[in-house]
């Protein structure tokens, strides 16, 4: 592109490291994304060489969505106008969050910014699917995409087994409110999230007595504070603990396919006996709990 002065392209062009493959694929951008979300989809739908750089996020095993071999693939920005310019894309996409700072000065280059929402159930993640791969310019890549999220769907769904009350406990000991994509997924696989039966909503905190007082039939660990592996949880008889990859929370797209994969996995190690009952008590302490030690860690 001839938009960026060419002094400001070598001030700048030891920001994103070794200068990626330019694509060469007709009319197609080249893109650099800086959401950790929008950088899994991307991997897959874009073209070689047409996706510059991924977020930095994806890098970092604890806040990535891709696989770590997929991220090797790939140059990283930490989101900075000038690590961005140096790499010269055509377009920027980002999350909804993105610093309006950011977003004028790389429109003032020139350079396009789309900006994409959190989906919050799996038919919104599937369209976000379409439109990222229709702005890479390959439609036919987003629907093969959207087609194996269906498949691995309709894999793990339950059929008619009745639901297996579960809570999802998150980093931070807080829960999953009902309209989130991993609820979504948590129904279309056979569980029932009962954070919204007892009055609770996104990012609600749940302490370990409160666990301990009205355990759910299947408790999904996905943090690591000392509460959440306190030993305690292991002498509920009625509860299961499983842990649940951080990795799998929050983001959609090839992210579905391997939460579905998990999530039944759970599903169908718990037996039918096992799998029913209806605890609909409010989580909160009780006398009548166990003694613990340590605290809840929270």
């Amino acid at each position: 592109m001839s938009r960026l002065l060419p002094a400001l392209v070598l001030l700048l062009a030891g920001c994103g490291g070794s200068e990626p493959a330019r694509v060469a694929q007709g009319d197609r951008p080249t893109i650099v994304s800086l959401n950790p979300c929008t950088d899994a989809v991307l991997a897959e739908v874009a073209g070689p060489g047409q996706l510059l750089a991924i977020s930095h996020y994806s890098k970092d095993p604890r806040s990535s969505s891709m696989d770590a071999r997929d991220a090797t693939r790939f140059a990283a920005t930490g989101g900075t106008v000038e690590e961005v310019l140096a790499l010269d894309p055509d377009v920027v996409v980002a999350g909804s969050f993105l610093a309006p700072a950011t977003r004028v000065a790389l429109e003032d280059f020139g350079v396009d910014v789309v900006t994409f929402d959190i989906a919050r159930d799996v038919a919104a993640s599937q369209a976000q699917v379409r439109e990222l791969a229709a702005l890479a310019g390959d439609p036919q890549a987003g629907e093969a995409l959207v087609a194996r999220i269906e498949r691995a769907l309709r894999a793990a769904a339950p059929g008619s087994a009745e639901p297996v009350e579960v809570l999802l406990w998150q980093p931070g000991g807080i829960v999953a409110g009902e309209r989130e994509l991993v609820s979504d997924l948590l129904r279309r696989t056979g569980f029932a999230n009962v954070a919204p039966a007892r009055g609770l909503g996104q990012a609600d905190y749940v302490a370990l007595e409160e666990v301990v007082a009205a355990p759910p039939r299947v408790l999904l660990v996905a943090g690591s504070e000392a509460g959440q592996r306190h030993p305690v949880l292991d002498r509920l008889p009625r509860m299961r603990r499983e842990s649940f990859d951080t990795s799998l929370l929050y983001c959609g797209g090839p992210t579905i396919i391997r939460a579905a994969e998990r999530l039944a996995e759970i599903r169908k190690s718990v037996s039918p006996r096992e799998g029913g009952g209806r605890n609909r008590q409010a989580l909160r302490p009780t006398d009548g709990g166990p003694r613990l030690r340590g605290g809840s860690g929270s």
